[in-house]
């Protein structure tokens, strides 16, 4: 499900090196934008929207990563939606978000962070790679 985004009244869109200091940057750079558009950086949303940032960008550099490709991550404000929309663009598409089945796995619960921290997120397909989006009412903390 990915509905007809509306026109954005902030947007932050940024290519990064597919490492983990890239994603680290990622989730500085979105706490400074949402900081920058009144969302301050000690505020519910400003916190959720970084745990998102980093679980995702995290998962595109060990998961999504293609040597000598970038990632993408892109953060849209959506005030007419009360909606903050994050997606993070990696360029492998054969290998889907997944949860965790072996409840002993050292990792793989990232998804349901993402899950529980989101209204809604999902998975979009492109001509090279995949985006995995998530969004957050504005005016909600905690993101439902």
């Amino acid at each position: 499900m990915n509905a007809e985004i509306s026109t954005p009244t902030a947007e932050l869109t940024q290519r990064l090196s597919a490492t983990p200091r890239g994603a680290r940057l990622a989730r500085r750079l979105v706490a400074n934008a949402l900081d920058t558009w009144g969302h301050p950086y000690d505020g519910d949303l400003n916190h959720t929207a970084q745990h998102l940032v980093a679980e995702l960008a995290a998962n595109a550099v060990t998961h999504g990563r293609v040597p000598g490709r970038d990632f993408e991550v892109r953060v849209l404000l959506l005030a007419d939606d009360d909606t903050l929309r994050i997606e993070v663009s990696d360029a492998r598409g054969d290998r889907g978000p997944r949860f965790v089945t072996d409840p002993e796995a050292d990792g793989g619960r990232g998804l349901v962070l993402v899950s529980l921290l989101a209204r809604t997120w999902g998975v979009t397909g492109r001509d090279v790679g995949k985006t995995v989006w998530a969004e957050l009412a504005l005016s909600v903390s905690g993101g439902r």
